[in-house]
């Protein structure tokens, strides 16, 4: 048997749409299959995540995402949890000054 998964919520939808809107701005004028490849997803998938269309991804998506667009995880989840979000504001995570997600970093070391 399946898993049932229950209806998003409109704050859920919303979270969706605001972490689509701020990896559309973090991609800049960058091809969506360059981002795609970058964070190992295919371009369908990163297109309905930018569109909201996949509102909850999961967290190592995000995460790949986050190394691939040199943003830090706290940035995106600052941003999606703001009611509202003006993509004017958002800055990779270098120029934030912010840790950003590195390849290979873990638990201990």
């Amino acid at each position: 048997m399946g898993m049932v998964r229950t209806a998003l919520t409109p704050a859920e939808r919303a979270r969706g749409c605001r972490l689509g809107a701020l990896l559309r701005e973090a991609r800049g004028a960058r091809a969506v299959a360059e981002i795609a490849l970058a964070a190992g997803l295919s371009v369908e998938t990163l297109r309905k995540i930018e569109s909201g269309r996949i509102p909850t991804p999961t967290f190592f998506t995000v995460a790949a995402l986050a190394r691939a667009l040199d943003l830090s995880l706290d940035t995106l989840a600052h941003t999606c949890d703001a009611p509202s979000y003006d993509t004017s504001t958002a800055r990779p995570a270098a120029a934030a000054g912010l840790p950003t997600v590195t390849a290979g970093a873990g638990a201990g070391g």
